[in-house]
């Protein structure tokens, strides 16, 4: 189907560096647009930036003071707060902080106006996703969490339901954190098990607060799921929810860091389970959400043999236009890969795989398989929240 789309984008956001040798390196982002470019995609949606998020904005997922602690320490990087989770090793202070970090949460809340008006169907901002940031402090890469800051424009903006599903290979501990007590948003995380992987939350037990019971999902992927447990989950737990939720907006989050080849997590998922479900939020949005669809970037630390593929893709299923995944890739993107990184780039927009989904109802529950269980954790805590028989 052809749709419109919007994809948010500053060359600025490329600013959102934790220096040298940072796994959050800001070339995943450009490699990304150019590769983008190089399939004419962006003469397929609609190129915007937006300004940065403000103060009034950003306080609707944080708090003042450190809101001023960012402030402070993008200013004069040496006088980062760590008790802020600022100046640490995962979020080391830099000039200019505050501002870049602002600029990429006011895409993402540009990209919640954009649909909630119904001026595109569809918004796109890779350089968001970042999930882990609390109202009160930086987290795991995060300074702003411009996705809860989304959900948030879109319930001032008077959206009764808002989903929220993210397929990090972390936890989208935030976004839960902004809407633990709040029914009016569901949110759903795939990700690695908290035992083996960052921030260690996401257990199936966390449903949401006394005003939200089942308003929190969480499922908890053993290390190692491939393809087909990964597809198996995302189908055995997503669909169903959403579709009992009727969000009037879906927001989707989609950190390339499932990805085999990431080196800071355990998954074994490949690029082309990645793409099937970003093709499968989109017909989600389309069949419960008339077709409004916020989808943002994330995670990924394979900067050069996936992230760029992989939100490549998500840009086309947003666009409407798919693209194949035996396509070749251009030799120009080709070329300023190696000009940039001296990495030798890809060839192909697929790692050659065909995921299979293995429904988990006609596919039997196997009671000794280690998906199926964490499957069946959350259907038994969550569904009959919904009404849904686990």
């Amino acid at each position: 189907m052809t749709c419109a789309a919007k994809l948010m984008w500053d060359e600025a956001v490329t600013g959102y560096d934790f220096g040298p040798g940072h796994p959050m390196d800001p070339v995943r982002l450009s490699l990304t647009m150019r590769l983008v470019e190089s399939f004419g995609l962006d003469k397929q949606t609609t190129v915007a930036a937006a300004p940065a998020a403000g103060e009034s904005t950003l306080r609707l997922v944080h708090t003042r003071d450190y809101i001023g602690a960012v402030r402070a320490a993008s200013a004069d990087p040496d006088s980062a707060d760590p008790r802020r989770g600022l100046g640490t090793e995962d979020d080391p202070a830099f000039h200019g902080m505050h501002e870049v970090s602002a600029l990429i949460a006011g895409q993402s809340v540009a990209a919640a106006d954009t649909v909630w008006r119904g001026t595109h169907a569809h918004a796109v901002n890779f350089a968001g996703g970042l999930h882990h940031a609390m109202p009160d402090r930086a987290s795991g890469f995060c300074v702003y969490n411009d996705a809860a800051l989304a959900v948030a424009r879109l319930l001032e903006s008077g959206a009764e339901r808002v989903a929220y599903v993210d397929v990090d290979v972390h936890h989208g501990d935030g976004v839960q954190t902004a809407f633990w007590n709040d029914p009016r948003v569901l949110t759903i995380s795939l990700h690695e098990h908290p035992h083996t992987l960052f921030p260690q939350t996401g257990y199936p037990h966390e449903t949401g607060g006394p005003d939200a019971e089942g308003a929190a999902v969480n499922v908890a992927l053993p290390a190692g799921t491939g393809d087909d447990g990964w597809l198996r989950a995302f189908h055995a737990v997503v669909p169903e929810l959403i579709g009992a939720f009727r969000p009037r907006v879906l927001v989707t989050q989609h950190g390339a860091d499932t990805h085999v080849e990431d080196p800071l997590a355990h998954l074994a998922v490949s690029l082309d389970a990645q793409r099937a479900v970003a093709e499968s939020c989109h017909e989600l949005a389309h069949r419960y959400s008339d077709g409004r669809w916020v989808a943002l970037g994330g995670g990924g630390y394979a900067v050069v043999d996936v992230v760029p593929r992989s939100w490549t893709h998500l840009v086309a299923v947003a666009a409407g236009e798919p693209i194949d995944p035996a396509t070749e890739i251009p030799d120009e993107w080709r070329h300023e890969v190696y000009r940039r990184t001296r990495q030798d780039a890809p060839r192909r927009m697929t790692d050659g795989r065909t995921p299979h989904v293995r429904s988990f109802e006609d596919g039997g529950y196997d009671p000794a398989d280690r998906l199926d269980q964490a499957v069946l954790a959350t259907r038994r805590a969550v569904f009959p929240h919904h009404g849904l028989m686990p």
